[in-house]
């Protein structure tokens, strides 16, 4: 299936420098966020604590409930889903059983809105130790992820498509965690799985990319590395367009009418496929070419002795 009638001829590469500066001030303000706020905003499921989900009998506004809870002694996250009546309350009790934390958390709100006002739906708890353990194996499982993939690569192409490729995953990482911070999002499991889907997307569309360079780099020797990365740019576009358009129209009905409890995760793959795409296009592409290295003929003969 073509989107266009016929191969377009757009020089993308013409506009790296300005893809450069861009991506660049994203990464900057990533770190800079991440600096600022001291760090990811984890979720109970890294940080540990208690997750107490309420169903009141009537509706209360949720910085009244957040009111009750932090005069009973504790902080955390609080937030309204599904019907207003419903409150997931987030708290990390510190130097206290969280089971006691959980208990006298509902007996605040009982003393506030009347005993019977209440129903507590579920209470989940993660200790601080299976939370630094969850993360430590987030962070392993990540960088496992990038070493496969860079060996992959490395062995089906040749090394500078392997770096080039990993950066421009990384790229997308970074920007998608700086986004996250951005707009207060918890990094939990879900959040994590959504990033792990995120570096197998973006893979998956720059292989595309760089699978088409390699059979130009057999049948087109005679052009220029510029000129070649450009072709198999356009030649591409068109399942680039629709593949990305299609999951990208399925995530944000999952954004939009997927509710709360998947709101982050649906965010996480909203923000990594948009910027997957652009960085199969526009960086992955660019550093190829900015990569010191081998000339076009050299790394046709490199190719071809694979």
């Amino acid at each position: 299936m073509q989107f266009f009638g016929k191969k377009p001829n757009v020089n993308w590469l013409k506009h790296k420098k300005l893809a450069y500066a861009f991506s660049s001030a994203l990464l900057l303000l990533t770190v800079a966020l991440l600096a600022a706020m001291g760090g990811l905003r984890y979720g109970i499921d890294f940080a540990g604590g208690t997750l107490i989900q309420v169903k009141f009998k009537e509706a209360h506004s949720i910085n009244e409930v957040r009111s009750v809870v932090e005069a009973a002694g504790y902080s955390g996250d609080m937030q309204q889903f599904g019907t207003p009546e419903d409150v997931l309350i987030n708290i990390h009790p510190k130097n206290e059983q969280t089971e006691e934390a959980s208990k006298k958390v509902v007996t605040a709100l009982e003393a506030k809105y009347g005993a019977g006002s209440l129903t507590v739906q579920r209470t989940e708890t993660v200790g601080p130790k299976v939370g630094k353990d969850l993360t430590w194996k987030a962070l392993l499982s990540v960088l496992w992820a990038l070493v496969g993939i860079l060996i992959y690569l490395a062995f089906r192409f040749e090394s500078r498509f392997a770096t080039t490729a990993v950066l421009a995953l990384m790229h997308d990482t970074v920007i998608t965690i700086g986004a996250l911070c951005l707009f207060g999002k918890e990094f939990s499991l879900p959040v994590l799985a959504a990033i792990l889907t995120v570096i197998g997307y973006s893979l998956n569309d720059t292989i595309v990319v760089f699978d088409r360079i390699r059979e130009n780099l057999r049948l087109k020797r005679s052009l220029e590395l510029p000129a070649l990365v450009n072709d198999a740019v356009n030649e591409t576009l068109s399942r680039t367009i629709i593949t990305s358009g299609l999951t990208l129209l399925t995530v944000i009905a999952l954004f939009l009418f997927g509710g709360p409890v998947l709101h982050d995760f649906s965010f996480t793959l909203l923000v990594g496929i948009g910027f997957g795409t652009y960085s199969s296009v526009f960086v992955a592409s660019a550093l190829l070419i900015d990569w010191p290295g081998n000339t076009t003929q050299k790394l046709s003969l490199s190719i071809r002795s694979k």
